[in-house]
């Protein structure tokens, strides 16, 4: 219902009623040759302006879009001049002179369709102003004419500056890009990176376009709230994330904290994503690619991980009693072009704080396959706290620390400035009543002033 009443109390609504009225009945009195019965229908033509909004924000063409809204802008235009050259023509009487259309007694101008297509061809001679017509006679006539070129003018106008801001706008995103790449090519250049580095720069910037990679996710979603963000990198990674064992049985809420941290990563054929003997600090989900796992010669390969495969899992669990420690066991290497999901211990860790019911369960997951692939020391994992764990949690609790210290200065600048804004305030009342209490008091001082004061109290 208010709804209702906000659309009745809208000018639209007006403008909606007045344009049903169904005044083509009147044709039953007046006949045919008055078109202008219908002119109510033109109020429906800001509804034309709300569809084309709405269509250009959910089109996945925008730019084709507006060129053909402007298209179709310039042809109504036209139309609509051409009808108003003709209604003019009709009320000075056809074929009067020479700028008028011609008598519609002849048979050669009398037909509908010759009617139509000349008036419209006197109309897009004279707004695009590229072409002569015959010139007007009557005082009228010359106003009509100035009006019609003035017209014209802002219609080129209106064209030349839409038609390069829609180029812009299809071309800015290859032209930031262009930039980047520029920016790369002259730094390679200044720091002499040789030729064969500097190709495969190019052609990795290259496939980044080709398959265009080069939208920043976090950028473009970042002006949406968070539980809708969320939902997005949900429709698009959990699935991703699921196919990962230890994350198979884990709460939804988890899921969503480190779908929201999967960071997308691209390398080139030829790129290690991990070398054996190197820390591990973040596990890989391949999205899109083939990676092989190489011996130290970076030839012989053992295995091919194809899409939906992971590995690193394990390293960023720092499972106590591992025989590889948080270290590679081997080394990967990109067969081709590979795109892969990355999520680093820090945001892991991040995540489970709020978990610990799950990281106690992700804790005895990885254990489990460690034994099952005979790299766990079941002696250490049966010791007590790991010093080394003992030094990590402090040094966690330690930033968590500083996290609340910075929380709290900035709660105690609020409240510092909150007491400054209030004696300025204080003092601004002080200062409009200081002079209202002297003047009371300096009325007490006068003869009679108490009593007076008296009076006014007892009444």
């Amino acid at each position: 219902m208010k709804l209702i009443e906000k659309y009745k109390a809208n000018l639209q609504f007006k403008l909606d009623v007045l344009s049903v009225i169904p005044t083509d009945l009147l044709y039953i009195k007046f006949g045919w040759n008055y078109p202008e019965i219908r002119l109510n229908r033109l109020l429906r033509i800001s509804r034309m302006f709300e569809f084309f909004q709405r269509t250009e924000t959910r089109t996945n063409y925008p730019n084709i879009f507006r060129i053909s809204n402007l298209v179709m802008y310039i042809v109504i235009i036209i139309h609509w001049n051409a009808c108003v050259y003709y209604s003019i023509s009709k009320a000075i009487g056809f074929g009067n002179d020479t700028w008028v259309y011609p008598d519609v007694n002849d048979p050669e101008f009398g037909r509908l369709a010759r009617k139509y297509v000349y008036s419209l061809y006197w109309s897009t001679l004279t707004l695009t102003t590229i072409g002569e017509t015959p010139p007007p006679v009557l005082d009228s006539e010359y106003i009509f004419v100035v009006v019609d070129f003035l017209i014209g003018v802002l219609i080129f106008a209106t064209i030349v500056g839409n038609i390069g801001s829609m180029i812009s706008n299809m071309n800015a995103a290859r032209a930031e890009f262009q930039s980047r790449v520029d920016a790369i090519k002259q730094y390679m250049n200044f720091r002499n990176v040789s030729k064969d580095m500097e190709k495969r720069v190019i052609k990795w910037f290259d496939y980044l376009w080709t398959n265009k990679k080069t939208v920043d996710e976090r950028e473009v979603l970042r002006y949406l709230p968070d539980k809708l963000r969320a939902e997005i990198a949900i429709n698009v990674h959990l699935d991703t994330l699921k196919k990962v064992r230890i994350f198979a049985d884990c709460e939804a809420g988890l899921l969503v904290e480190l779908v929201l941290k999967l960071q997308p990563q691209v390398y080139s054929p030829g790129d290690y994503i991990c070398k054996k003997g190197d820390i591990g600090r973040e596990m890989y989900i391949i999205k899109e690619g083939k990676l092989a796992v190489v011996a130290d010669d970076g030839i012989t390969q053992f295995v091919v991980l194809s899409d939906g495969s992971y590995f690193g899992e394990i390293s960023i669990l720092n499972i106590k009693g591992s025989k590889a420690g948080n270290r590679r066991t081997a080394n990967i290497k990109s067969i081709g072009y590979s795109d892969l999901f990355c999520l680093s211990k820090d945001d892991l860790m991040e995540a489970l704080t709020e978990y610990p019911d799950a990281k106690t369960m992700l804790e005895e997951k990885g254990r489990q396959i460690l034994m099952k692939d005979g790299l766990l020391d079941i002696n250490i994992a049966n010791m007590g706290s790991d010093p080394k764990d003992l030094e990590e949690k402090v040094t966690r609790m330690e930033g968590s620390v500083d996290l609340l210290q910075t929380r709290f200065a900035r709660i105690l600048a609020e409240y510092e400035s909150m007491q400054q804004k209030l004696k300025q305030r204080l003092t601004k009342v002080e200062k409009f009543l200081k002079p209202l209490i002297e003047t009371e008091f300096s009325a007490l001082e006068e003869p009679g002033g108490e009593s007076e004061l008296t009076e006014s109290l007892q009444d």
